[in-house]
């Protein structure tokens, strides 16, 4: 394992926790593998400091740290190692979990430390004055061995309210003994912003020492209580990827260091690592098998989506009316979403954003805004599925529907059998390219014996389907209608290895709205492909 030097200074620091704290979500389970992929992600990101786990605890992080000296060249990060102060009773030099952490070669370490009385005669069975000398042992032995050491007070706001002298003194002992940074933990997640910067303020001034911050998210003020105690002289931030970890999580990475560099000014990563913010967010989401959140701040898709027909009139005129950044500076994009709240502006933008040209024609324009306005009422939702929306305005530019094939009829059969088992069947008939085609498919359900049929009817034909595969299926019963007599809606997710698009379907049974969008996904997939239409 090799570290160039940061590509900021060391004045402050960002510290990702996503390898220990974030991995301890539930549902969250990573292999060393996964750790490796995720360390290499943060470090392409530039975060300072990233925390690998607790090497000696468990045979998992032991591995990656062994791993990530042969494996990765760090450009940007240094790796942590995590672990905790000696027992009491002992002598750092001859504790077994004080030797794991050097024998892991990180050149960093991070104690954690009891800052909460409670916590020191209840949880360690120890006293007061023994605790402040295993943070002292561990702190200057660990340095002595040429380990930099950062010292997280666990409960340290919780132990500040029982009693802040004593909660002081476990930050005077771990900075007297050679701690570079002091993090101050709201371990329950239970503070708000006053409160923090307040205590931050006060501590700095007791102590003289460099504190750092580690916010769980449990009331909500995770990012929010971060950036406060930046507001009160805190240089180091303790955060997770995507706000990963126990209970509701932690602080999110990334909208604290987009605050810190879009709105607070500062440089806290290399040159043009900014825009690189949603790319990482979200791989980082594939490795650890969490669909990224749609409306989180700064990355999610939706971050940057409108919908009010009045905020697109805006940002015809000026994006930034309705934005408080440019998105690609986060790497984002601005999305149009067409719904029955589109005007003439929602429209324009959103042809505009397909490479469709509308020419000003505002006629046209309104045809279309009428017509999404007229097929939302009955059902249909053009804001999750752009494919279906963008071949009904082709439809209305172009003076025509777009057809590669037109269906004759459809048929799916589910058949019982008396071994509990049962078969699905489809047939289709349908018209392409002047030929008459009838196919018949089974399948593990109605919709995918259908999806095979008309794969069969039509691959010969075009080829080009071969590629196409259905990534998500979703349908709902939609509101106001009665019982089984609802009327049904299907979001249909095509990809063709290239990218993915969704189509929609709307009808009075879930089989006959899957397939209006099977047909629209079908015939947009073969829109992309650049073929021609035939009929």
């Amino acid at each position: 394992m090799t570290t160039k030097a940061n590509a900021t200074d060391d004045s402050f620091h960002v510290f990702d926790t996503t390898l220990r704290d974030g991995a301890q979500r539930e549902g969250i389970n990573l292999t060393v593998a996964d750790k490796l992929t995720i360390a290499r992600h943060l470090d392409d990101f530039g975060v300072g400091y990233i925390e690998g786990g607790w090497p000696g605890a468990n045979p998992r992080d032991t591995e990656f740290f062994a791993r990530a000296q042969q494996e990765i060249t760090f450009r940007n990060a240094q790796l942590v190692a995590f672990g905790a102060t000696r027992r009491a009773g002992g002598s750092a030099a001859e504790d077994p979990q004080v030797k794991a952490l050097l024998t892991s070669g990180a050149p960093v370490v991070t104690l954690v430390a009891k800052a909460h009385d409670r916590h020191v005669e209840l949880a360690l069975r120890t006293t007061l004055e023994e605790n402040l000398e295993m943070v002292r042992d561990t702190v200057s032995h660990l340095r002595e061995q040429g380990r930099r050491v950062f010292v997280d007070c666990e409960h340290f706001f919780d132990g500040y309210r029982a009693n802040a002298a004593y909660a002081k003194s476990v930050v005077r002992a771990a900075y007297e003994a050679g701690a570079e940074v002091v993090i101050l933990c709201d371990t329950n997640g239970g503070m708000l912003p006053a409160q923090i910067q307040a205590v931050v303020s006060t501590v700095i001034a007791d102590t003289g020492a460099r504190l750092g911050i580690h916010a769980q998210d449990d009331t909500g003020c995770a990012v929010a209580n971060t950036l406060a105690a930046v507001d009160a002289g805190a240089t180091h931030v303790q955060c997770t990827a995507n706000g990963y970890g126990e209970r509701v999580g932690n602080a999110n990475l990334f909208p604290v260091v987009a605050a810190l560099e879009l709105k607070y000014g500062m440089t806290v990563l290399p040159e043009g690592a900014l825009a690189e913010m949603t790319r990482i967010s979200h791989a980082i989401a594939e490795v650890v098998n969490l669909t990224p959140s749609t409306h989180q701040p700064y990355v999610g898709v939706s971050a940057f989506a409108h919908k009010a027909g009045l905020h697109a009139s805006a940002i015809k005129v000026d994006p930034d009316l309705y934005q408080h950044i440019d998105p690609e500076r986060v790497g984002n994009t601005m999305r149009m979403l067409v719904s029955d709240m589109a005007g003439r502006a929602s429209i324009e933008l959103k042809g505009k954003e397909l490479g469709i040209d509308l020419g000003g024609d505002r006629a046209l324009v309104g045809r279309v805004v009428e017509r999404v306005k007229e097929r939302e009422l009955q059902g249909y939702t053009y804001e999750a599925a752009d494919a279906s929306f963008e071949l009904l305005l082709r439809g209305e530019v172009e003076g025509r529907t777009r057809r590669y094939f037109r269906t004759e009829s459809w048929r799916a059969i589910v058949e019982d059998r008396p071994d509990g088992t049962h078969a699905n069947e489809a047939t289709v008939k349908l018209w392409a390219k002047g030929e008459r085609i009838v196919a018949t498919a089974e399948g593990n359900g109605p919709v995918n014996a259908l999806d095979r049929a008309l794969r069969v009817a039509l691959e010969r034909i075009y080829p080009q389907l071969a590629k196409l595969e259905l990534v998500d299926y979703k349908v709902r019963i939609l509101e106001g209608r009665t019982g089984t007599e609802s009327t049904t809606r299907v979001l249909i997710t095509t990809g063709d290895g290239t990218g993915d698009w969704a189509t929609v379907g709307v009808a009075e049974n879930v089989i006959a709205a899957s397939w209006q969008a099977l047909e629209d996904a079908y015939t947009y997939g073969l829109l992309r492909a650049g073929i021609e239409p035939t009929d």
